[in-house]
């Protein structure tokens, strides 16, 4: 009898050892899956519109003296290649002619042991990129990046003058050459005074999320000694203009100053002391003082009617305007229209120096209305043509929507 248990104790021992081995056989086929893994496909790059991991890439920046030849003749480049190339420019960009120093510029290369030059890039500004496709014939041509171009606004009160507010606000400071040509005929930007203040709206370029640049001003409001000047861009009839909120144009007969950059140092006065005569005398103009060869400009549309050289007005220039108005500019280092010429509003007409009876470089800017004497400053001069009624409704849409931008605009400083 106990022989018999003990049979049956060992077949069922070896029944768990068999079953448990089936088990854990399963199971582990079962847990552990076979893993097959895949070659990850890099993501290409391009730059120029060509594809860069295909190539050896050799960036720089034009070195100081360097010429064009000697650049790529490092790159080993041939002499009758090199002259191919720069020819073939001329059309495009001449590169020989305008290689600047501190440009960049991109070699792609063969990814092999003899690294040949299959292509040649020029920066010649942010904006635009010249190639030189090296590749079978030699082709060259000029592409440009894309812009992306922003809505921004702006704002703030004059401490000094509207270049160093700008500045101080860290905005750029073309937008102060972009409204002093606005409000050239209404607001003299050598008397703006501390706590005048401006908002505007205006484009800002990008390139690669970097500032290339300021576009056009969409509206500008400048307060301006109490008063208030604004200015709307706004396209009708195929003309592009700016208009202030009533639908008049904010260009008036004349400019309010013959230069866009300089300082009034001496107004008109029935008594001023001459700084070269040393005597009390009327001082029938208006003296700009500016850098020599600062560029004068006609203030309105007219006919040259004298361009001399005097002893006391040195170089000058004078222009009929029309029945009513003539003005003349004094102590130019060079003139740059003759008599008989016509003028329009804004050329350059000479160019500031201090020949004649004259202390520094200046120009003095005399204004006579119906053969007197008179001050511009002082002067209200009719406004061009306002937009035409049937613009107006969508004038008046334009208008409302930068008027809604303004009040959302905080003023800096203010």
């Amino acid at each position: 009898m106990q022989k018999k248990n003990k049979i049956i104790l060992v077949v069922i021992s070896i029944l768990i050892i068999v079953l448990s081995f089936c088990f854990v056989n399963q199971y582990v086929v079962v847990d552990v899956p076979e893993v097959v893994q895949q070659d990850s496909v890099p993501v290409p790059t391009f730059e120029f519109g060509m594809r860069t991991d295909t190539f050896s890439i050799h960036k720089g920046e034009i070195k100081p003296n360097e010429i064009i030849t000697s650049l790529l003749l490092k790159f080993n480049i041939p002499q009758q290649q090199i002259y191919e190339m720069v020819n073939k420019s001329k059309g495009v960009y001449d590169i020989e002619r305008n290689f600047i120093a501190g440009k960049n510029y991109t070699f792609f290369c063969t990814k092999d042991s003899l690294n040949n030059p299959q292509c040649f890039v020029y920066e010649p500004n942010s904006l635009e990129y010249i190639v030189f496709d090296l590749r079978d014939s030699i082709q060259v041509y000029k592409k440009k990046r894309p812009i992306k171009t922003e809505i921004r606004t702006a704002s703030g009160v004059i401490t000094s003058s509207l270049y160093k507010t700008l500045q101080d606000a860290n905005i750029s400071p073309v937008l102060a050459i972009e409204l002093s040509n606005i409000f050239a005929w209404t607001i003299d930007f050598y008397r703006i005074q501390k706590n005048d203040w401006f908002k505007v709206i205006y484009e800002e370029k990008f390139v690669d999320n970097k500032s290339v640049g300021v576009g056009k001003i969409i509206a500008a409001q400048f307060n301006h000694s109490g008063k208030e000047f604004q200015g709307h861009y706004f396209v009708h009839d195929g003309i592009a203009d700016y208009f202030d909120e009533k639908a008049n144009s904010v260009k008036k007969a004349f400019l309010k100053s013959p230069l866009k950059f300089g300082r009034l140092t001496s107004g008109f006065t029935m008594k001023r002391f001459h700084p070269v005569q040393k005597i009390n005398k009327a001082h029938l103009g208006t003296d700009y003082a500016a850098p020599k060869g600062t560029p004068i400009l006609a203030t309105g549309n007219g006919v040259v009617v004298e361009s001399a050289h005097g002893i006391f007005n040195g170089n000058y220039v004078k222009i009929r305007h029309n029945n009513t108005y003539t003005t003349q500019y004094l102590h130019m280092s060079k003139r740059a229209v003759n008599k008989g010429e016509k003028v329009k509003q804004g050329d350059v007409i000479g160019y500031v120096g201090s020949t004649g009876l004259a202390t520094g470089p200046h120009v003095c800017y005399r204004f006579w209305k119906n053969g007197k004497q008179s001050n511009h400053l002082k002067e209200d001069f009719p406004t061009a043509e306002p937009i035409q009624k049937q613009y107006r409704d969508s004038f008046n849409v334009v208008l409302q929507e930068n008027i809604k931008k303004f009040e959302e605009v905080v003023i800096k400083g203010k």
